[in-house]
């Protein structure tokens, strides 16, 4: 399976303690990459909303962002990334949109210390 930078997806996300939890995330490396590598980059989606004042998290609404397959509203936590092989995507739940997505590019500037 090869994703899209912007896909909603379903895979088994490590705990850094140990252990996984099945999650939604959202993949956020470039199409480019993700075409010609087995890896793909993602980010943590999270039911817990408390932070999404923060400039790395990024409150995304089922209302804005009716094609996303999340269950509920969600934050995006720009500071929780993975590298994962694309095979190990449990599978493609919806997308983003391009103006979210660039919302999304000032979370990740913002938690990787970027101008």
């Amino acid at each position: 399976m090869t994703v899209k930078r912007g896909d909603v997806v379903l895979v088994d996300y490590p705990f850094t303690a140990g252990g996984a939890k099945v999650r939604p995330a959202l993949d956020v490396q470039n199409d480019r990459d993700n075409a010609r590598m087995a890896n793909t980059i993602i980010a943590q989606l999270s039911g817990n909303t408390m932070r999404v004042h923060e400039p790395t998290q990024l409150f995304i609404t089922l209302a804005v962002e009716p094609n996303c397959g999340l269950a509920r509203d969600s934050a995006l936590i720009a500071t929780n990334l993975l590298t994962m092989n694309q095979g190990d995507i449990l599978r493609v739940l919806g997308f983003l949109s391009r103006p979210t997505m660039a919302k999304v590019d000032e979370c990740l500037k913002s938690a990787l210390g970027l101008p």
